[in-house]
């Protein structure tokens, strides 16, 4: 198992939108992330000093070849829809790598 941490900006004025969409996640997003051996998946929001709201995601993947998975995933048209609707609240981080949305962050710690 792997587990993986990111983050990303959320747009203050989309916030209730972001909220309102993942308190009710789609039931084919849903089983499009298990199917990509995802689990474990949480998202947290927390206004930081510079006045920015941000997203911090984790999640446990458990499969054997996670970009292989996550282009399964990307080519699904459900969750292709869902993004299109998450996308626009949200602010990646100017940093991030090449091909990334979500900016991944490294582990530092993590008790067993």
């Amino acid at each position: 198992m792997q587990r993986y941490g990111m983050v990303i900006g959320v747009k203050e004025d989309q916030l209730d939108k972001y909220k309102q969409l993942h308190a009710a996640v789609w039931p084919d997003v849903l089983k499009m992330i298990e199917a990509c051996n995802i689990q474990n998946y949480s998202i947290y929001l927390r206004q930081l000093p510079d006045g920015k709201y941000y997203l911090f995601s984790y999640f446990e993947y458990t499969g054997d070849d996670f970009e292989a998975d996550s282009a399964r995933m990307a080519a699904d048209p459900v969750t292709q829809q869902w993004w299109g609707e998450c996308k626009p609240c949200q602010e990646p981080l100017a940093n991030r790598a090449d091909g990334e949305w979500w900016s991944t962050m490294d582990e530092v710690f993590h008790q067993d």
